[in-house]
């Protein structure tokens, strides 16, 4: 008997955002993971949907002015534990910057 979800094994992109999502939900975040065609995207927070091809987990950080795009970061997917914290970083900057409406959050059982 093993303690904790099972170590990642194979370039499987759901298996990886599977961990990933286990990885969030023991940092108190609740997430939905999505996959098909080669990737997998776990839904974390308004803004905040990260991707996975099986090797790397990606999510969209901010916005350059400079040269009109989004900025992302990556981690490997070898490593959901790292990941989740750092992604764990982002979605306590979204929830301060984009609350729920407060429907949701009562469906939820958020505070409002």
């Amino acid at each position: 008997m093993s303690d904790g979800p099972p170590r990642l094994t194979a370039n499987d992109p759901h298996r990886a955002a599977e961990l990933l999502r286990h990885a969030l939900r023991e940092e108190g975040i609740v997430s939905d993971v999505h996959g098909g065609h080669g990737l997998a995207l776990v839904s974390v927070w308004t803004g905040l949907v990260v991707g996975c091809d099986g090797e790397l987990f990606w999510w969209r950080t901010g916005w350059d002015p400079r040269r009109y795009r989004f900025t992302y970061s990556r981690h490997p997917a070898m490593d959901p534990q790292r990941a989740a914290y750092r992604i764990a970083s982002r979605y306590t900057n979204l929830r301060e910057t984009h609350p729920l409406p407060e429907p949701m959050a009562e469906l939820r059982g958020d505070p409002v």
